[in-house]
């Protein structure tokens, strides 16, 4: 690096006071030492302020605490969070309070920030629980158009955005949208923002490992894992900003890949009378009117005779797998 740029890093938590220090205690870590810290507390009650009050006092030229004068919504709270960086900060780093990051964190992801002046999101691969996770450039690639970036999901796939805490961003990215984050995309909101950044911005990545993200905790997504958020993330995502990044022709296509891919789903969900219908319903009703999408049930019963033979040949294809082994031990 050619320069020493200033860097803001900010946790916004709430109730976090199981993981709230190794997270803290990550940023202090930092091989990268020209940055602030910025914690800002949602209400907490749990014993998570007094963490974040100690390390503010014991480090008072690096650490700020911050608190929200009312509860906040998860995506209320980052904003506020994401308000309260420094003026003259160049990148912002956003780490979950239940995430740490690597000790070369900052340090890599500035440096290629700093490389490619027409990058405003930088990513790396990301540990979850003890798995590698989050798609990348090719190697050595270190930068790719923006344009470029969404295309690679959008045809082939390819994740690069992981979560809040696999990336870097420019401030000046930050700054220019207000709110940052929009309430009605939740719990996708950060997804949409890479998107919407990328229109302008191009996209850079490390190839190591630098952030960490817990599987094991109780979390906004964890409650609705099961729902078939992967369908329902590429559906929105194609359906908000496909128009932005493909062809009319190739949009589509890839249209009724995905529509065929997600009402496959939902209309296996109604089969199977999920003990939390309602729940899921209720969670891709409000996904869909998010993006604007009509949702009725015609779309359901096109799908319907295709579902109920999967759903046979699944039940089938078991049942016989099951029977052929037993004979074959017996045997």
């Amino acid at each position: 690096m050619t320069s020493n740029p200033f860097v803001s890093i900010v946790t916004p938590f709430y109730n976090t006071r199981e993981f709230l220090a190794d997270c803290i205690e990550s940023v202090l870590r930092q091989s990268y030492r020209h940055w602030e810290y910025v914690l800002v507390d949602n209400c907490s009650t749990d014993g998570s302020v007094e963490i974040a009050q100690h390390y503010a006092c014991a480090n008072p030229e690096k650490i700020r605490l911050v608190h929200t004068k009312s509860f906040l919504t998860q995506v209320q709270n980052y904003n506020f969070a994401l308000s309260c960086i420094a003026p003259n900060s160049k990148y912002c780093k956003i780490v979950q309070a239940d995430d740490w990051i690597f000790p070369d964190c900052i340090s890599r992801m500035v440096e290629v920030a700093e490389a490619y002046p027409s990058v405003g999101i930088i990513a790396a691969y990301q540990l979850e629980g003890n798995e590698v996770r989050l798609s990348g450039l090719p190697y050595p690639s270190h930068d790719v158009a923006g344009r470029d970036a969404c295309r690679l999901y959008f045809l082939n796939g390819t994740y690069l955005f992981g979560t809040p805490t696999s990336l870097l961003l420019r401030s000046e990215a930050i700054r220019s949208r207000v709110p940052f984050y929009e309430e009605r995309y939740a719990p996708f909101e950060d997804v949409h923002v890479c998107f919407d950044l990328l229109r302008t911005w191009d996209f850079g990545f490390v190839h190591q490992v630098l952030t960490y993200s817990r599987r094991d905790n109780e979390g906004i997504l964890s409650g609705v894992r099961d729902f078939g958020l992967e369908c329902f993330l590429q559906l929105s995502m194609l359906v908000a900003h496909g128009g932005d990044y493909l062809s009319s022709g190739e949009y589509k296509e890839r249209l009724k890949q995905v529509e065929r891919r997600y009402f496959l789903h939902l209309t296996k969900s109604a089969f199977a009378l999920r003990a939390e219908s309602k729940e899921f319903w209720d969670f891709h009703r409000k996904g869909l009117a998010s993006i604007n999408y009509a949702f009725g049930w015609r779309k359901l019963v096109r799908w319907l005779p295709r579902a109920l033979v999967e759903k046979i040949w699944d039940t089938f294809w078991r049942s016989w797998d099951r029977d052929s082994l037993l004979s074959k031990v017996a045997s």
